[in-house]
């Protein structure tokens, strides 16, 4: 076999039956042949963000792929890795590359040099007969600690090498994971139990882990309030009595309220890096759980902590609770889930007036307020775009399963969302997907939705369509006042009708719940579906620590 028949029975062997790309590449053809599913995004960065998408979904128990070709390609795809790297989600990129006897030439873009700062591990086959151990390496990288791309570069002199069939000797990689110390054990739920405001905050290692379930379990033995980050949003269902909601650039008034009051937090899978996470209470008592030593104590002073699997970190926790105050835990002894309903009831009243409002142009908060409305959210999963679709969506969408919500924003690429829901539905492909975004998102990505039509990945997309760059055009208000150019235009309904998906205007908020309605039955039916919303620009945002109270 050669080396690209090599690769491509490697990657069936790993579980993979589909993989995103853009030609030319001779290993798509290769893996065509396997029986693994090529989908041809239109551009590279879209290709890679399917592949993030997947990965996220699967809970990197399957890897998303994505192949492109040496030199122009590779160098297209760089965005999409890089905000793959900024939000740790596993990826395997495998794009050509030149012949040996050109390497170091001038103009060729060496691409396991260049993606060194946006990838956990790249190497370069250089002879097929090494394609089996730098293939395991390759997913050895990708199965365990922190999560992140991981790029191989193909040449092509490899790629067209022979391998005997007796050489070739591959396994699927198999997940190794470790518990925490005993000891960091003990001592961190001891802190956690005499603290008098703890609140857990979990991250979307949580989502990896697959440990819901034994999160929920801890919160009501201890009866400590949890909130997510912004990536963790639905590790934690968000109709729980102890759950605060999501703390990100925007956020719950809830998760602001305990967290200003907090003594001590435990950071659970997630990075506590700020920015799109929840920032730390001046004063309190941190503590961290996470698989990655390189993640431990970064952003704070750490009084306790420990590394391992999150699951299995907590479930060792829950053991310990129960060794120290018994099996049935204690009772909320803070009067904890009546101030979470207190302050819930009292931040919805002050936001309904946008929730409800019947302006026109309609308020963004209407649009994603009816949507949530319309679909069983723990069959839907939903995602956004950057910037105010993103800080608008993310407090009000209430979830209630795992993986229900793909929150991004470590990198803030906008027209990341569209390629992200296009991976989701190809792992879920039982659910409904929804990728909300704005105009600015649709002209850097829009040509995407040929793909899902092309494709039949019926994914359902909403465009918050308000004319503008919410709050960037006040970083150029002179450009912006001065030159008409500078104010975004488009109908995108008709772009998108003319790249083969069903599309709609709403115009009013009495049209929304039956445009809703016919967008998703045309999903059902196998077609994208796109709805414009003709929106106000509606530029206050829920921020979660705001000292005013909202």
């Amino acid at each position: 076999m050669t080396g690209n028949e090599a690769i491509a029975k490697i990657l069936k062997v790993e579980g993979l039956d589909w993989f995103a790309c853009f030609p030319h590449h001779t290993l798509i053809d290769a893996a065509a042949k396997e029986g693994l599913r090529p989908i041809l995004s239109r551009q590279e960065r879209a290709g890679v963000n399917m592949a993030d998408g997947y990965s996220r979904i699967m809970c990197g128990n399957r890897i998303g792929v994505f192949m492109m070709q040496d030199g122009p390609g590779a160098e297209n795809a760089f965005g999409g890795v890089a905000q793959a790297y900024a939000d740790s989600v596993p990826i395997l990129l495998l794009p050509g590359g030149p012949r040996l006897s050109s390497v170091g030439m001038h103009p060729g873009f060496v691409s396991h040099r260049n993606y060194g700062g946006v990838t956990k591990w790249t190497e370069y086959i250089n002879s097929a007969e090494r394609i089996p151990q730098l293939m395991r390496m390759a997913f050895t990288r990708l199965k365990h600690g922190r999560p992140g791309p991981v790029l191989l570069e193909i040449s092509s002199d490899a790629a067209s090498q022979e391998i005997p069939d007796s050489a070739f000797n591959y396994e699927p990689v198999q997940v190794r994971k470790s518990a925490g110390d005993p000891d960091d054990i003990r001592d961190l739920v001891t802190a956690l139990l005499n603290a008098s405001n703890p609140v857990i905050s979990a991250g979307r290692g949580i989502l990896y882990a697959e440990a819901t379930e034994d999160l929920v379990e801890l919160a009501e033995l201890t009866n400590i309030p949890v909130l997510t980050t912004l990536q963790g949003k639905s590790g934690f269902p968000e109709n729980h009595p102890l759950a605060l909601g999501t703390a990100g650039n925007s956020g719950t008034q809830m998760a602001g309220h305990f967290l200003r009051q907090a003594d001590f937090v435990l950071g659970i899978a997630t990075t506590l890096s700020g920015g799109y996470s929840p920032r730390m209470p001046a004063g309190a008592t941190i503590a961290q759980i996470t698989n990655s030593t390189e993640d431990l104590g970064v952003h704070y002073r750490l009084a306790h902590g420990a590394v391992g699997d999150a699951k299995l970190v907590l479930q060792q926790m829950i053991e310990e609770v129960k060794r120290q105050i018994g099996e049935q835990g204690r009772d909320d002894i803070n009067g904890v889930v009546n101030e979470i309903r207190k302050v819930k009831a009292e931040w919805f009243a002050s936001w309904r007036p946008r929730l409800e409002s019947d302006e026109v142009p309609m308020n963004e908060y209407r649009v994603l307020n009816e949507l949530h409305k319309a679909v069983d959210v723990s069959n839907t999963i939903a995602t956004h775009d950057a910037g105010y679709p993103r800080d608008r969506m993310c407090p009000f969408w209430t979830t209630e399963s795992p993986n229900t919500y793909i929150g991004w924003g470590k990198s803030t690429q906008l027209g990341y969302g569209l390629g992200l829901a296009l991976g989701a539905k190809m792992a879920a492909p039982e659910k409904l997907v929804v990728n909300v975004m704005g105009d600015a998102a649709f002209g850097m990505a829009g040509l995407d939705i040929e793909t899902a039509a092309r494709s039949e990945i019926p994914i359902l997309t909403v465009v918050l369509n308000n004319g503008i760059m919410t709050h960037y055009d006040q970083n150029m208000p002179y450009a912006t006042e001065h030159w008409e150019s500078n104010k975004l235009s488009g109908d995108y309904a008709k772009v998108a009708e003319g790249l083969g998906a069903f599309a709609e205007t709403v115009e009013t908020p009495d049209q929304l719940p039956g445009a809703i309605a016919r967008a998703i039955a045309a999903t059902k039916e196998g077609q994208p579906a796109l709805l414009q919303t003709m929106t106000c620009g509606e530029e206050t945002v829920s921020r979660y620590q705001d000292p005013a109270g909202y």
